[in-house]
C-alpha cells in the first residue's frame, strides 16, 4: 500500500472483532513505528502502555466518558508523556508543546501502520486525564495523551469530508 493511499484510506474504527487476537509481532511493529516518530531534540519523552486486561480497559472506558468501544478492542495502547524528560532540554515549551507534538507524531505512525496491517484503530483524546493516569498506574510526572483501541475492524467507516486545499493553504 503506498503511503498517500494509506493516509487517505485510514479511518477511525470503533467496532472490533473482539475474538480476533492481534499477533505479538504486529503489536511490536506498531510500537516500533511509534518510536521512529520525530521527536524534538530526540528526547523521545513517550511511554506506551499495552493493555489487554479487560478490567483495565473498562476503567479506561469510564475515564473516557463511557466510550465503550475501547473495551471491545482486543488491545488498547495508552500513549503517555514523561513531562520531566520533555522539560529538561526545552523547559516550559518542551513540557507544554514539544512533548505533545512528539506523541502526536508517534500516535499518527501507529494509526497509519495499523491500517496498513489491516487493523482498525481510533485516536481517543476525550478522557479525564487524572482518572486515566490513575487507572494506568502512571507515576508522578507522566501524563496520558491518547487512548488507542486496536483490533480487526468490524465496521467499514466512510471518508469524512475534507476542506479543499484552496480553503486551508496560504501561499506567500
Amino acid at each position: 500500500m503506498d503511503l498517500l493511499r494509506t493516509i487517505k484510506e485510514r479511518r477511525s474504527i470503533r467496532a472490533f472483532h473482539p475474538e480476533k487476537e492481534i499477533p505479538t509481532a504486529e503489536l511490536d511493529q506498531l510500537l516500533e513505528a511509534a518510536i521512529w516518530a520525530p521527536s524534538a531534540g530526540n528526547v523521545q519523552p513517550w511511554k506506551f502502555y499495552v493493555i489487554s486486561d479487560q478490567r483495565l480497559k473498562e476503567a479506561l472506558v469510564r475515564a473516557a466518558y463511557g466510550q465503550s468501544f475501547i473495551a471491545e478492542a482486543p488491545v488498547v495502547l495508552a500513549v503517555c508523556v514523561e513531562i520531566n524528560e520533555a522539560s529538561m532540554s526545552y523547559g516550559t515549551r518542551g513540557a507544554t508543546l514539544y512533548c505533545i507534538q512528539d506523541t502526536a507524531a508517534a500516535i499518527q505512525n501507529i494509526l497509519l501502520l495499523a491500517h496498513a496491517l489491516g487493523l482498525g484503530s481510533c485516536w481517543v483524546g476525550a478522557f479525564e486525564e487524572s482518572e486515566a493516569a490513575s487507572a494506568l498506574g502512571c507515576p508522578r510526572g507522566q501524563r496520558p495523551i491518547a487512548i488507542i483501541p486496536i483490533g480487526y475492524p468490524a465496521e467499514q467507516a466512510s471518508a469524512p469530508p475534507r476542506k479543499a486545499l484552496k480553503h486551508v493553504v496560504i501561499r506567500r
